[in-house]
């Protein structure tokens, strides 16, 4: 089979006809087309395995991995000062569910999910979330198989030392997370459909309720407590999902429904004690026009995360008893950070700011008159992040972080003023690499506008151009790119490469303005801003278009696929990764209507030429030389349909005029990235680094020539 049929469909939008002669490429249950695929990346993978470095840079990725005792992460604090967290070992591919006792320090392993069973030998199971119960008895916990993010979720039953016999399935965790009833007797749960009843696949997302399970009662009697079949529900649109909220020492339920990928909320509130009667009164908090993005919960308050008249947002408060949002109380209003998460404690709200590429943390404390402080963090960890607060306890766990070395997990004493170090993440060889800088830059764009850029590399880096260096971007959804620090990126810099992150519009650096400059009609400026971040870091020295290398994930495969489809002769190469490439046709999948909030729809005639501009696709031209092209992507994915990659891998190889590869990696034991082994994860490093390299002209990794 070749990848282009004789007769391509020819699609009508608007009166433009556009032909799609990769269309059948989209069924990859087809025999021919997933022996076509099969083959290609069976190519794909010997041409990766020959380059003659990749074993030795692998070797090292996995070294430098071992060089880190355990990872961390996902932690709560119980009220009692116990820890409850994700670990993964440096010997492990999966992380483990740990509880570490308050009074003696030790720690205990819970779940371990390499325990469970699994429908193939090669498949793997991951841990994807945890929630203990408030007195620490229980956890929930979700897992899945394969990178599918179909979750199962279980209850660990810490008295019994054993999981709960009860299993509810097919449980919805990106949009609407579980919470515990404040005695620990159930919880709430949001669940999708079963597949067997979803009769076309962009409605596998839709109608997902809101369930009360009763410990010891069977999940298939559970009650619906809000959703479009709950009774008292406010009126639901499909693609709304809808979790339930409950808060130690509240009476009140917060009833928050995500509507699709959008980031604004609509919260409801009733008393938790009217949840699953027919009689329930829900009563408005705020509309996704008050373009709310958070909240927390203090007895009879609601402290809400909003943007509205607030483009770098600001925290309000309100009644639960008589919600008022027009009226809300301010309560921090920053205009030189960006605020982007709000966290209870017993003593203070702890608000997640925004400052370039480094996050901080500042108190707000409940005393009357009492000024707002930001969190001094040590000088070698600029960055840090709120991972747990109990409203019963003083303080939070903080996350420090770094560009150039390990960061901890803290606990920040309001007291004293002071952070002690919970000594979860251990110090090991990779932790503290030494040689290292880091540089923030603000790099003018097309339209003058100033675009934040982070650089990472050797403190003895000659800018003499000639440095393999590696650009990042995302700019979706208002997310930011945090500092972080990595120690398998060890071998990239050691090797004398560039690391780079451009905080690009589209994402969140700036607050919501500069997220609404990013998506749909002015998506452009995503791809544009990382272009000139690109040209920058070969203005002033640090690389060329020879050694450049671009890399973009998932929505981020927009801007790498529409940089590259630009500016070709700006890149050596480039990674599409999960990437959204056919922006036409997205929304016809699993994951597509959720995120018409984001890209739009091809059915509204604006909306349409928004999509077609940003589609990878439809920007290919024949006869160019394109940049050496790795597709990356895991055959189970939910989130990105595997046949983006196909169809644009296959578009670009039959019309690239240059010498250089056009190749497409399949995981057939990956999704979307999540839930993925520590092994997987080091192998496509590998392959995608190997392939840079070989890419920027490395002699170590040129193939023997026949």
């Amino acid at each position: 089979m070749t990848a282009t049929p004789p007769s391509p469909v020819i699609d009508d939008y608007h009166g433009l006809r556009i032909p799609d002669p990769y269309r059948h490429l989209e069924n990859l249950d087809l025999p021919e087309v997933r022996a076509w695929l099969d083959r290609e990346a069976a190519a794909t993978r010997a041409t990766l395995e020959g380059l003659p470095g990749r074993a030795a840079l692998l070797a090292r990725i996995r070294e430098l991995d071992a060089g880190l005792p355990a990872v961390v992460t996902d932690v709560a604090r119980l009220a009692d000062e116990t820890l409850i967290y994700l670990k993964r070992a440096a010997t492990a591919d999966v992380a483990v569910l740990c509880r570490r006792d308050a009074a003696t320090g030790v720690e205990q392993v819970l779940v371990d999910p390499a325990t469970f069973p699994r429908q193939a030998a090669a498949d793997h199971v991951a841990l994807e979330f945890f929630v203990p119960s408030p007195d620490g008895r229980y956890v929930l916990y979700g897992f899945a198989a394969a990178g599918s993010e179909d979750v199962s979720l279980r209850v660990f039953d810490r008295e019994r030392a054993a999981t709960l016999p009860e299993t509810i399935e097919h449980i919805e965790t990106v949009y609407a997370p579980p919470f515990w009833l404040a005695d620990g007797r159930g919880f709430t749960y949001a669940q999708r459909q079963p597949p067997e009843q979803v009769t076309a696949e962009t409605e596998g997302l839709a109608h997902t309720q809101a369930r009360l399970h009763v410990l010891g009662t069977d999940p298939a009697t559970d009650p619906l407590v809000l959703g479009s079949r709950a009774a008292g529900s406010p009126p639901f649109e499909p693609l709304d999902f809808p979790a339930v909220a409950i808060s130690g020492g509240s009476r009140w339920a917060v009833g928050h429904v995500r509507h699709g990928d959008e980031t604004d909320l609509t919260l409801h509130a009733a008393p938790v004690v009217d949840l699953g009667r027919a009689d329930i009164a829900w009563r408005k908090v705020c509309d996704r026009t008050d373009q709310v993005t958070a909240f927390a919960v203090r007895g009879d308050d609601i402290f809400l995360l909003t943007a509205a008249n607030a483009p770098r947002h600001k925290i309000v408060r309100t009644s639960l008893a008589s919600p008022d949002i027009a009226t809300a109380a301010t309560v921090y209003a920053p205009d030189d950070v960006v605020v982007e998460t709000l966290a209870i404690a017993a003593d203070a709200i702890y608000a997640g700011v925004i400052d370039g590429a480094a996050h901080g943390v500042v108190r707000i404390p409940f005393a009357a008159g009492a000024a707002p402080e930001r969190l001094t963090l040590p000088a070698e960890e600029p960055s840090a992040a709120v991972v747990a607060a109990c409203p019963g306890l003083p303080g939070v766990v903080l996350r420090t972080d770094s560009w150039i070395q390990a960061g901890r997990i803290l606990i920040y004493d309001p007291a004293t003023g002071q952070c002690s170090d919970t000594g979860l993440v251990p110090v090991g060889e990779s932790s503290h690499p030494g040689g290292l800088v880091a540089r923030e830059v603000l790099v003018t764009s097309h339209d003058g506008v100033a675009v934040p850029l982070s650089i990472v590399h050797r403190a003895d880096l000659v800018l003499d151009g000639s440095a393999p260096t590696l650009l990042i971007g995302y700019g979706a959804y208002g997310f930011t790119s945090p500092m972080n620090y990595a120690a398998q990126r060890l071998a990239w810099l050691e090797r004398g490469g560039v690391y780079a992150v451009a905080h690009v519009r589209g994402g969140g650096a700036f607050g919501k303005p500069w997220h609404h400059a990013g998506r749909k009609a002015t998506k452009p400026n995503t791809w544009k801003d990382f272009i000139a971040c690109a040209e920058h870091l070969v203005a002033v020295g640090y690389t060329s278009p020879e050694r450049l290398c671009g890399f973009g994930r998932s929505a981020g495969g927009i801007l790498i696929g529409r940089a590259v489809t630009d500016r070709p002769d700006l890149f050596a190469a480039a990674n599409i990764a999960v990437g959204c490439t056919d922006m036409l046709r997205f929304e016809l999948t699993l994951n597509g209507p959720p995120n018409i909030p984001e890209f739009g729809t091809a059915t509204k005639p604006d909306e349409f030429r928004g999509l077609l501009a940003m589609s990878t696709l439809h920007a290919i031209r024949d006869g160019v030389r394109y940049p050496g092209i790795l597709f990356t992507h895991g055959i189970n994915d939910p989130r990105v349909a595997p046949w983006q990659s196909a169809k644009t891998f296959a578009r670009f190889r039959e019309a690239t005029a240059g010498p250089r590869p056009v190749l497409i990696r399949i995981d057939y034991h990956a999704g979307h990235g999540i839930g993925s082994t520590s092994r997987q994860v080091q192998e496509e490093l590998a392959d995608v680094w190997a392939f840079f390299l070989w890419q920027c002209g490395d002699p170590s990794f040129a193939p023997a020539q026949p």
